[in-house]
């Protein structure tokens, strides 16, 4: 599975990037047909307080995309979220097509 990652308007750290790769691995374990995985990081700036942070997946199946977006106070938060919701919709999709 090819790992994209963008983050809009901030640099992200290796540690981050890091992360991010380990916790997408899990999905790969799931459903290793996934064919690319991108991983939008933004920082919400419709909030005047601690800004939110945004963490948005798309994963490429064949014949499907799927995805889904989460926001907490911290990247890491946000993507653990996200990865565990994902991996909901994978365990759903594979089930899906097994039983065709």
């Amino acid at each position: 599975m090819e790992i994209k990652i963008h983050s809009v308007h901030f640099h992200a750290d290796q540690k981050l990037i890091d992360f991010i790769n380990d916790k997408l691995s899990r999905i790969e374990q799931i459903f290793d047909k996934i064919q690319e995985a991108e991983v939008f990081l933004k920082l919400d700036a419709n909030s005047h307080e601690v800004r939110d942070k945004i963490a948005e997946i798309k994963l490429n199946l064949p014949g499907k995309i799927l995805f889904c977006e989460e926001r907490s106070k911290v990247f890491e938060e946000s993507v653990d979220e996200a990865v565990g919701h994902m991996l909901r919709q994978v365990k759903k999709y594979k089930e899906k097509i097994q039983g065709e």
